[in-house]
């Protein structure tokens, strides 16, 4: 029996792959505990900078396996919630790699990450209300932090799945490729952010992801508790040095 999710470090980037071709990528608990080991590891390995999560064969994923579902086995762990991630995403930039489709629980994974490409021909959308279930791996609060309410309403009422050129128009999807071709535009974007330093795309990341449950006044003041000791570090000396020397800064993440 092959493994569910397979995990592989190229350089700082690690490569996820959701591994159930036959079952258009479903979720398991099998596979919601893989996923989360493999968070597990991308977090508490400080070489891994990027994470990038795609689908193997012709789907990204269908969300949750109905037919696991139906006998009791749900697609969740106790720690980090649906897929093994939704609940409690790392705190290291994540990529969404879209081929073929991202419904359902498939979409809410994708908003689980941080940037999402996705090729022209993919499909996405929230369609549980077909089957009189509910979107509640996030995707019914974070759409609209993300899209407009009209848009999100529309996706959550019809059950409809759009293109990832709609998505793209409307700004949910950050890159789009040609069929076949997200996994490689992905690496593209993910080497644009490994050029910069770790620890200030860590507190950038942490930074956005909070904003909204602060006030103004609260902001100016937080912000500096996740973004101080970046400043102070040494990657930040040798930011300035690299600068000054007009050189590629050379990151440690320390």
């Amino acid at each position: 029996m092959s493994e569910p999710i397979l995990a592989e470090a190229r350089g700082h980037i690690l490569l996820v792959s959701i591994n159930r071709p036959e079952a258009r990528n479903a979720f398991d608990g099998a596979t919601a505990a893989a996923m989360e080991a493999a968070m597990d590891r991308f977090e508490e390995d400080s070489e891994l900078r990027v994470g990038i999560i795609t689908g193997a064969g012709k789907a990204f994923s269908a969300g949750q396996d109905l037919k696991a579902a139906a006998k009791g086995d749900m697609g969740a762990t106790r720690r980090r919630g649906g897929f093994g991630i939704m609940a409690r995403p790392p705190n290291k930039p994540l990529i969404a790699a879209v081929e073929g489709h991202a419904v359902a629980g498939g979409l809410e994974l994708c908003l689980s990450c941080d940037l999402i490409v996705a090729a022209r021909d993919a499909r996405m959308g929230i369609p549980e209300a077909r089957h009189n279930l509910v979107a509640v791996g996030g995707g019914l609060f974070r759409l609209p932090r993300r899209i407009p309410y009209h848009l999100v309403m529309e996706l959550a009422l019809t059950a409809d799945t759009w293109t990832a050129e709609r998505m793209h128009e409307i700004g949910l999807v950050n890159r789009l490729a040609e069929p076949g071709q997200a996994l490689d535009v992905a690496f593209e974007l993910a080497e644009r952010v490994l050029a910069n330093g770790p620890l200030a795309v860590a507190a950038s990341k942490q930074i956005v992801q909070r904003s909204s449950e602060w006030t103004e006044e609260e902001a100016w003041r937080e912000q500096m508790k996740i973004a101080g000791p970046v400043m102070q570090s040494e990657d930040t000396r040798e930011g300035l040095a690299a600068f000054a020397q007009k050189r590629a800064p050379v990151w440690k993440g320390r």
